[in-house]
């Protein structure tokens, strides 16, 4: 006991002779913590994120000592965000307490990490008392990577390169549109449509010929009345190209979509119009395409209600209980089905189902424009676009608005937010605008005004060329010359891109490409239009809705 007591008191004795009557240690290493006392990007300190910035930035920083040259190589890093060392050069300034970084040359619209360890160390042997960690992302490079040509040309180029999309890479076998670039046998029943507008603008403008065209439209109207499963006369989002099965879009989405069957008949009954000819190969196809159209049920997707359901599944019924309510992408739905000869709805339906008895109007203005129909801010642009690939909306109005005012306002407020840039992402502008669906990096989002993740879509602001022709051949401009290294590839321009946080798709998707070859060409000529509105079935049900205009 007695030498454990002088154990413990010889102990006491050490500690208390290691302080001094302040409490400070007596035996501190020889080298005292030094401190970052600040640091400059470019001469400007903005926090610990840098956009826009040359690809040699000058980045200054300032300590409270002098520092160890043979230190810093070790500890002052700058990576890409694959972790890829960039190189710089080091020189010091202020007896060097103040060390300079000059990259060598970054690459453009790229992110980069920056970062000080506390592994640096001072000339007296001290080490930085807290790390450091900065992002750098680097500008757009504003030269010219295509050739200038005039925009006609550009037109020209981005319709036919787009649609080899819908051509050159069609399924082989049922001819139809596959859902994206990766998607192997998988066809999607809505691009599909958009596609076959597609192949009708490439013969007008005779990017194939029209016995190519013909052709292509034969396999795949053959594969949807011989192969393709149906219910009630209604095709699923997706099915397999080969077999014509279902591909289940989701658990309860393994059936009937009633939507992208809309989008399907839109294009279908386009290219019944267009392939006019006497010959019995063009008047079997008007037929099978009008016989496909009929069967359809329509009104069964009522579900007994004054209101179209989107989907119906032979495994769960009608438990998604999704209606198809307005304002939104699906106007063409209710006129394909106020227009069926077989099985059409009743106006009551329209007014009900999709107006919501009136309260799809809105009225407000946002960012100078008012908005006749739709959520606040415009939504997503596809509401514009999808169903308009073929309803002309010049002079069209009903109870409820006037459509070309109607998509006019959507897509100038989605250009006058990105101009305003409210959540300040870098690259947005005048030039650089468009939010609606596409992919993101690692998923997929419906972006628009209140779902704005800094990802912009080409195909949302090429496709509103009929609405905002000089907003968007800017935009289409600025993607082509500007950003054409990294969003142009072999079917025209990639789903979407993010200049706030570096990301490039390399992913086409034909919900997206479709609308880009369509609407540019209802923008040149009005052909789609013409077209879809020359149908007998659709002058009859749009006017059984209400609706008023030239082309009805």
């Amino acid at each position: 006991m007695r030498s454990f007591n002088n154990g413990i008191l010889l102990l006491l004795i050490a500690l208390f002779s290691a302080c001094g009557k302040d409490g400070s240690q007596n035996n501190l290493p020889s080298a005292a913590l030094f401190s970052l006392n600040s640091f400059k990007v470019n001469g400007t300190y903005v926090g610990l994120t840098y956009k826009g910035l040359n690809t040699s930035p000058i980045i200054k920083l300032s300590f409270s000592t002098a520092i160890n040259h043979n230190s810093v190589s070790a500890n002052i890093a700058l990576t890409n965000s694959a972790g890829n060392i960039a190189p710089f050069n080091t020189t010091y300034e202020n007896h060097d307490s103040t060390v300079v970084i000059i990259p060598n040359g970054l690459q453009p619209i790229t992110n980069y990490n920056f970062s000080v360890s506390t592994g640096l160390q001072s000339v007296a042997g001290g080490s930085l008392q807290s790390a450091l960690k900065i992002s750098l992302t680097t500008a757009i490079d504003s030269t010219d990577k295509f050739p200038t040509i005039t925009d006609d040309q550009l037109l020209d180029l981005v319709q036919k390169q787009t649609l080899k999309y819908f051509y050159d890479f069609g399924h082989p076998t049922s001819g139809l549109a596959r859902e994206r670039n990766t998607s192997g046998d998988i066809v999607t029943t809505g691009g599909s449509g958009f596609g076959i507008m597609a192949l009708v603008t490439g013969v007008s403008r005779q990017f194939i010929t029209r016995a190519q065209g013909l052709a292509r439209l034969q396999t795949i109207v053959a594969f949807l009345k011989n192969n393709a499963q149906t219910f009630h006369g209604a095709y699923p989002h997706w099915m397999n190209g080969q077999t014509g099965a279902v591909v289940p879009f989701s658990t309860q989405d393994d059936g009937a979509d009633l939507v992208e069957t809309g989008f399907l008949m839109e294009g279908l009954l386009t290219a019944r119009q267009f392939f006019n000819g006497a010959g019995s190969d063009e008047s079997n196809l008007r037929s099978d395409i009008t016989n496909l159209y009929n069967k359809v049920e329509w009104s069964w997707f009522q579900n007994g209600q004054n209101t179209l359901f989107w989907h119906w599944s032979p495994n769960y019924g009608w438990s998604s209980n999704m209606q198809i309510n307005g304002w939104n992408e699906a106007l063409v739905v209710y006129v394909l089905a106020a227009s069926s000869p077989t099985y059409p709805i009743q106006k009551a339906v329209y007014d009900n189902g999709w107006a919501l008895n009136g309260s799809i109007k809105n009225g407000n203005s946002f960012y100078g424009v008012q908005l006749p129909l739709g959520p606040a801010i415009g939504g997503p642009l596809f509401f514009a676009h999808y169903s308009f690939m073929g309803i002309n909306p010049n002079g069209l109005s009903d109870a409820y608005a006037s459509y070309d005012v109607q998509n006019k306002a959507q897509a100038l407020i989605n250009y006058n937010y990105c101009v305003a840039n409210p959540q300040n992402n870098y690259g947005y502008s005048s030039n650089c605008w468009g939010l609606t669906p596409s992919d993101i990096a690692n998923g997929y989002t419906a972006s628009s005004p209140t779902n704005d993740v800094g990802v912009i879509a080409p195909t949302a602001a090429i496709a509103s060329l009929p609405y905002t022709p000089t907003q968007s051949m800017q935009a289409l401009r600025f993607f082509y010359y500007k950003l054409g290294d990294k969003v142009w590839g072999n079917y025209g321009f990639y789903d979407a891109f993010n200049l706030n946080n570096p990301w490039f798709a390399t992913s086409t998707l034909a919900i997206d490409e479709g609308p880009i070859i369509d609407m540019i060409e209802n923008y040149r000529t009005g052909l789609l239009w013409n077209l879809f509105m020359s149908c007998t079935e659709v002058k009859t049900g749009m006017k059984s809705l209400g609706f008023k205009g030239p082309n009805l």
